[in-house]
């Protein structure tokens, strides 16, 4: 528990051929592109890796893809959200037993849980592994947000849960009332949604913050401005990001597949997540024009190549 959480953690995404079956060489130069931009850490199976799209096996090889990927060069985070408290626990096991170095997991998914089904489930958890536990709240599909007052209390109450990923609707003062709520039970808290609040969330005591990995260097730039204590360079860097941020929002998968593939880390963009909008035409030349102020930016071994 003395480890220092900080820095950009991205999401692993999960790459698919065009069949739709997953590219594990794929994944691994994925893992390989986050290290090459320096982050401090990498994170699957999460909701950006379409961790609900997975079989059981694919779910677990995934993890252990990114695990062994990650081993000697940056911290490696276990998603273990599930929809009951056994198969987070099992996900949890198979998490330490393959090097991860903590977990996250959002409450039960599918059925909104109680308070009290919420706090077992997170207990389980703590006994089933000795891992350092990020609690996830998230409020997007799939989710059910948490009150400050509920996080602080596991917190407290769970001797392994001592991190938060903070992405509901007011991630930024959310985070200011728990760092207050839960004092020293809390050791950081990181954001996510695309990292959107990025500048505002360090201004608030973040300790770090997990978007998806298309741009992970240029995340980067921003997080180490910010901690470099020149804001006017987070805020320049920041506001050519956020064009693509935004954009990601409505697409998902397909932007930050997109711009992997554009970069030359995976062969296709194909991805299994309903509900999602596909990039037609006029989409790609939107695309186009918001990454192209940006390559400037890019690490030079994986600028744009279409």
């Amino acid at each position: 528990m003395s480890k220092s959480w900080r820095g950009v953690f991205v999401i692993v995404p999960t790459p698919f051929r065009s069949d739709l079956s997953v590219d594990y060489d794929g994944l691994r130069q994925i893992v390989r592109f986050c290290v090459d931009c320096g982050v401090q850490g990498v994170v699957a199976s999460a909701n950006a890796s379409e961790v609900g799209y997975l079989t059981d096996d694919e779910r677990r090889r995934v993890t252990e893809t990114v695990l062994t990927g990650a081993a000697g060069h940056v911290a490696a985070i276990a998603g273990i959200s599930s929809s009951c408290w056994p198969v987070a626990c099992e996900l949890a096991r198979h998490a330490e037993a393959n090097g991860a170095d903590a977990l996250m997991a959002m409450p039960p998914t599918l059925q909104r849980a109680s308070e009290g089904e919420i706090r077992a489930y997170y207990a389980a958890i703590g006994k089933a592994s000795a891992l350092p536990i990020f609690l996830q709240n998230y409020g997007g599909p799939g989710g059910t947000p948490m009150s400050v007052r509920l996080m602080a209390d596991l917190l407290r109450s769970v001797p392994m849960a001592k991190f938060v990923k903070e992405e509901t609707e007011f991630s930024s003062i959310a985070m200011s009332e728990l760092l207050v709520e839960a004092g020293e039970h809390c050791l950081g808290v990181m954001g996510g949604k695309a990292g959107r609040a990025l500048l505002d969330e360090h201004r608030r005591g973040a300790c770090g913050t997990m978007p998806a990995c298309e741009v992970s260097d240029i995340h980067g730039a921003v997080w180490r401005a910010l901690e470099a204590g020149d804001a006017a360079k987070a805020g320049e860097i920041f506001r050519l990001l956020l064009p693509l941020l935004s954009f990601e929002t409505g697409y998902g998968p397909a932007i930050y597949k997109e711009v992997l593939r554009r970069r030359g880390v995976i062969a296709c963009s194909a991805f299994r997540q309903t509900g999602g909008r596909v990039l037609d035409a006029l989409a790609h030349q939107e695309l186009t024009a918001i990454l192209a102020p940006l390559e400037a930016l890019m690490n030079a071994g994986y600028r744009l190549r279409t």
